[in-house]
């Protein structure tokens, strides 16, 4: 006679159903709400390592220096938001693996959380599926999601690239001076932290030993315009380059490189002009010294941070035209932030359709759509107010005399760029304007229109369109 099986308990949920579940979540964030929680994670995460007196440098007398969790906070989130600005001095207050640990956090935030995740999922041979395709899309500026598993790829390889080269040209310069375990290391970190326009630098008072070097300022601001170019622009050209018939230059990619090439001449015949005489930046300079330092502050506004200038001894209307040129920032799909060139542009060219009584703002004998003309404006209008708002509050939260408006401006808007430059004012701020500074740099790195979008509530859509009203008057 045989016996009936054992009864066995209710069946809990399995494996497989819990992974079903955790791919449900993971699949109801959106692009927007996965790239700004993806870096708020890495943020709180940076934080920690560096607020461990592991990372700290030692004082003269071998104690450990301190370093607390918001200042660690505050420089976890400018090297991952690309950015630059410092409470504290990175070549002092944090020892080598503290440093290692901030280049790690520079590279990660240059290319993107989601991109690095991606190629991982690329290199353990996982499938990657059309969703997480269209995370990675928007996160490097891509048109579509089709292609864009070769575009990772490719953006790695010259990234990588890039860097190499670029630390070696630098190790002609950082070896003799440091060493060689100290120089190549040297050169390794400044070129990463170059290219990826986050302005970080082992030096006390940043490149300004270097503002007469023609080495490292050209090399460190070829690197710059390389990484705030974009992506997808720089492969274009190489394309273009390598097969002009086959390859056209994609109208965004003549966009990009114009406006790039406006903005470097009047950067640079800006700091020629208004700082030509002033004993304190270009005075006492050479004629070539005097062009290799103003071209070097003109790119490096543009979103880079690097300085080889004292930006606090600058004239107001340099110090104006610099805050113009950090608003704009780089070129979309690149390392730098800004509301970019092209949405400046966009903004521009329809107002002056608009002035000249045109229907159609034009660019290369194409016209610029409607929708395209609307997110510009929505983007401008956006980083103005946040920029404004957060301004107000570092005015309200400012304690210090000797802290003035144009240098609150400076920082609000630097922040925002996530350049990285300031007029020596970071360390003079009080915890809770570091606080609203955090909060700026990572709205700037992630865009305040994908914030917006990201924790929005997506609806079906206007069931019911009204009539239009012409009577609304304008100006």
């Amino acid at each position: 006679m045989t016996r009936p099986p054992p009864s066995r308990p209710p069946a809990g949920p399995s494996d497989a159903a819990r992974t079903v579940r955790r791919k449900t979540l993971y699949s109801r964030l959106s692009p927007p709400q996965l790239i700004a929680l993806s870096f708020l994670l890495a943020i709180l995460v940076g934080g920690v390592l560096l607020a461990l007196p592991v990372t700290h440098g030692l004082n003269e007398d071998g104690t450990r220096r301190s370093v607390n969790f918001l200042q660690a906070l505050f420089t976890s989130t400018s090297a991952l938001c690309v950015t630059g600005l410092n409470v504290i001095d990175p070549a002092k207050d944090f020892n080598r693996l503290g440093q290692v640990i901030i280049m790690l956090l520079i590279q990660l935030g240059g290319l993107g959380i989601i991109t690095f995740g991606t190629s991982f999922a690329l290199l353990s041979r996982r499938r990657v599926n059309f969703t997480e395709r269209m995370r990675v899309a928007q996160q490097v500026g891509a048109l579509n999601a089709g292609g864009v598993l070769s575009l990772i790829r490719s953006i790695f390889l010259y990234t990588f690239l890039i860097e190499l080269v670029g630390a070696a040209l630098l190790a002609f310069r950082f070896v003799p001076l440091e060493g060689w375990g100290r120089g190549l290391f040297y050169a390794l970190f400044h070129s990463i932290s170059a290219f990826n326009n986050a302005g970080f630098a082992l030096y006390s008072n940043n490149l300004m030993n270097f503002v007469a070097d023609p080495l490292v300022s050209i090399v460190v601001a070829l690197l710059i315009i390389l990484g705030g170019t974009g992506f997808l622009v720089q492969l274009n050209v190489v394309a273009h380059l390598m097969n002009p018939r086959r390859n056209r230059l994609a109208v965004h990619s003549k966009l990009v490189l114009t406006m790039m090439t406006v903005l470097l001449v009047v950067g640079t015949l800006t700091y020629l002009i208004f700082e030509w005489n002033n004993p304190a930046t270009l005075g006492p300079l050479g004629f070539g010294a005097k062009l290799l330092a103003s071209f070097f502050q003109s790119v490096t506004t543009r979103t880079a941070g690097f300085n080889t200038l004292d930006y606090g001894a600058m004239g107001l209307t340099t110090l104006f035209i610099s805050i113009i040129l950090m608003f704009i920032g780089a070129n979309p799909g690149g390392t730098g932030g800004g509301i970019k060139t092209s949405t400046f542009y966009v903004m521009m060219a329809s107002a002056w359709s608009m002035v000249r009584g045109r229907r159609d703002a034009t660019l290369f004998h194409r016209r610029i759509d409607t929708d395209t003309i609307l997110r510009a404006m929505t983007v401008g209008l956006l980083s103005i107010g946040l920029v404004n708002m957060m301004f107000i509050l570092l005015l309200a939260l400012n304690t210090r005399a000797d802290v003035r408006f144009v240098n609150l401006f400076f920082e609000a808007v630097s922040a925002f760029g996530t350049v990285g430059l300031s007029m020596n004012t970071t360390p003079l701020l009080n915890p809770d304007q570091h606080i609203v500074l955090i909060i700026l740099m990572f709205l700037g790195r992630i865009g305040p229109l994908t914030f917006a979008v990201a924790f929005s509530r997506s609806g079906s859509g206007d069931l019911v369109r009204y009539p239009a009203e012409k009577d609304i008057l304008i100006g």
